[in-house]
């Protein structure tokens, strides 16, 4: 989940008062030792450090979720790799390396390797890895507790959520298209893999570069925008940031009249003057989810002059999900602040996510070199507000940035905000090949405006009328996987094509990857020229009867309709429920296609309704299957 809740491997449920009351008391303890530490500059100065957390999502070879990072941490036996919350992620750590010289370069270079060892790593095991905001392949059915990692520290967390909320997880994000989910996990959290950077910083200099990272939040995220898909539904440029958002909220229905914050934020307010105020306000604002063992008096470490680790206050701020985290850290035996920005998506290649980075950085080192006056030149609401509007329109978002300026995106970044960072990376004695080549990247990408997200929509909207929403997801992962082994940007990428999801390789596996979900259905009281005029207006064969609560209850077909006609029946008076048949063969997204061609084969029908849960979900006939069918066929007879 974070780097903050990692270092604690053993956490429990607080499921009493005392247990509670001492927890709680745990944090105020170290937040005091923390006041002390800044007071007395206890900390690690005069170097600037850069660090890298890079999320991935591993599939199997129809391009789908593979519950494989257990059996992939067994084979790769490497401490830079961890677990994440879904079996089907993996996170891979860089080192920490100097802000300046080949710092860049050599976390391009060490993200590059470690990728290499985990595709090396999977080929034994059918595992591929992608790096993907969203995995346009993810199922809801990938997304139970079965698929999340066996550690008690995710459990107690969902767990935990799940009892503040009250049961059900409801989800709704509209975009293009819209999606009303519910769901009854955190699980959903795993749809999202991110590239987390992080840059260490003085106490001294904390607010005002922390809020400078505040307000470069909405170009950063409308130049690395990369996940508008999400089960099928196109949504937001960077719709991690809403799925986010209401995957972990504490907060239920009931409580809507009061103001409530989310875990998952931008956060309330500027920073006035020291890292505290956010430790206080998230503190105040929102109730301790798990607990840990105290391993440690940190008062009596620090009278001892010691670094200590503050455990539990670095336990609850990794349960508080900022964009812009802060984080205390120790290193070689001594204590450092950072700004983690949790802003980017994984992806879509290693070359484009450093580039985002240096981008990032070197904005930081320019602008913070000196007072901006930030907080009085923008409302900090305003600042929220660009970054969501990024995250909802991604490169063609328009801001409300400095002293009341209306700009768009694009310009800003090509007009004012490269030529800093460069100046910012200059400053740091970045090697100038290095800076040429990460923001001719940013350039190039905001130019020919062919983000990540541009790429997948525009591939996606492409193979409309050629496929499946199933096979244009398995295109767009297949193309995604072939394309980041090139190394090649983004903006460089040609369309995802539906031969790159090579059908020898994905076998057929399963009914969701051709079923119909633009579903028309009546009910069993409609009259039968409800069904004739969908038939007609449509062009369809088959039509549904479901109840209210979307359950499938009868189908009615063609030919039973046409019968009906023959014989005189009225089609205005009769209701759908003499005409529609009850007994109806039904599939489930995860019944292998084979297995569903040769149930239509053997029980002669010519539709499979596919139900989960007790819902209607799609439908698949044998003309969706006629292709499949055909390729067996050849390769049967060894075409």
């Amino acid at each position: 989940m974070s780097a903050e809740t990692r270092d604690h491997k053993t956490v429990a449920k607080l499921d009493d008062g005392q247990a509670r009351r001492e927890f709680m008391a745990g944090i105020l303890t170290d937040l005091d030792v923390l006041e002390r530490m800044i007071a007395e500059n206890r900390f690690e100065s005069g170097v600037r450090r850069i660090g890298a957390e890079q999320e991935m999502f591993l599939i199997d070879r129809a391009w789908s979720a593979t519950k494989g990072s257990l059996k992939m941490l067994e084979k790769l036996k490497d401490p830079h790799f961890t677990t994440e919350l879904g079996l089907f992620q993996l996170e891979a750590n860089c080192d920490p390396q100097p802000f300046g010289g080949d710092g860049l370069s050599k976390m391009e270079q060490q993200l590059d390797a470690l990728m290499e060892k985990v595709r090396v790593a999977g080929e034994e095991l059918g595992i591929e890895a992608v790096l993907m905001g969203i995995l346009p392949t993810l199922r809801k059915s990938d997304l139970g507790q079965d698929g999340m990692v066996p550690s008690e520290r995710y459990l107690t967390m969902s767990k935990v959520i799940a009892e503040l909320r009250g049961g059900k997880f409801d989800f709704s994000i509209k975009g293009l298209d819209e999606l009303i989910i519910q769901h009854d996990s955190v699980m959903l959290e795993a749809c999202n893999s991110s590239f987390q950077v992080h840059l260490q910083v003085e106490p001294k200099e904390f607010a005002r570069l922390y809020n400078l990272a505040q307000l470069l939040a909405g170009p950063m995220m409308a130049i690395s925008a990369n996940s508008p898909l999400l089960f099928g539904k196109r949504l937001w440029a960077e719709t991690r940031i809403a799925l986010f958002r209401q995957a972990v909220d504490d907060r239920t229905q009931r409580t809507h009249v009061r103001e409530r914050e989310a875990r998952v934020s931008f956060g309330t307010r500027w920073v006035k003057s020291s890292v505290t105020e956010i430790y206080r306000e998230d503190i105040a604002r929102f109730r301790t989810l798990v607990g840990a063992a105290p391993d440690e008096d940190p008062r009596a470490v620090f009278d001892r002059g010691e670094v200590p680790n503050l455990k539990a206050l670095r336990l609850h701020n990794g349960t508080i999900y900022r964009w812009n985290r802060p984080c205390y850290g120790v290193a070689n035996g001594k204590a450092h602040l950072r700004i983690e920005n949790r802003v980017m998506p994984a992806g879509p290649s290693v070359l484009d996510e450093v580039s985002n980075a240096a981008f990032w950085f070197g904005l930081m080192a320019e602008l913070g070199e000196k007072d901006l006056g930030i907080p009085a030149r923008m409302e900090f609401d305003q600042a929220g507000a660009n970054f969501y509007a990024a995250a909802r329109e991604g490169l063609g978002a328009h801001f409300n940035w400095l002293d009341g300026r209306d700009v768009a995106a694009a310009p800003l970044v090509l007009d004012e905000l490269l030529p800093k960072a460069e100046a910012g990376l200059k400053r740091q004695k970045v090697d100038d090949a290095d800076i040429k080549r990460y923001l001719g990247v940013i350039d190039a990408r905001c130019r020919s405006a062919r983000t990540g997200t541009r790429w997948l929509l525009s591939s996606w909207n492409s193979l409309k009328d050629k496929a499946t929403a199933g096979e244009r997801a398995n295109a767009l992962v297949a193309a995604t996987v072939q394309r980041q082994r090139s190394g090649r940007p983004v903006h460089e990428w040609e369309r995802a094509r539906l031969d790159e999801a090579d059908a020898s390789r994905h076998n057929y596996q399963r009914v969701d990857q051709y079923m119909s979900t633009d579903l028309f259905t009546v009910h069993a009281d409609d009259p039968v020229q409800m069904v004739a005029i969908l038939m007609d207006w449509e062009r369809i064969r088959h039509v549904p009867v479901e109840d209210h609560q979307h359950g499938l209850i009868g189908l009615v077909s063609y030919r039973a309709l046409l019968r009906f006609m023959l014989k005189g029946g009225s089609v205005k008076t009769t209701p759908v429920s003499q005409l529609m048949r009850t007994e109806v063969t039904t599939v489930s997204v995860d019944t292998p296609t084979t297995e569903a061609i040769a149930l239509m084969q053997r029980n002669r029908i010519a539709c499979l309704p596919v139900v989960q849960d007790g819902k209607l979900v799609g439908l698949v006939t044998e003309q969706d299957f006629m292709g499949i069918a055909s390729k067996l066929l050849t390769k049967s007879l060894g075409g």
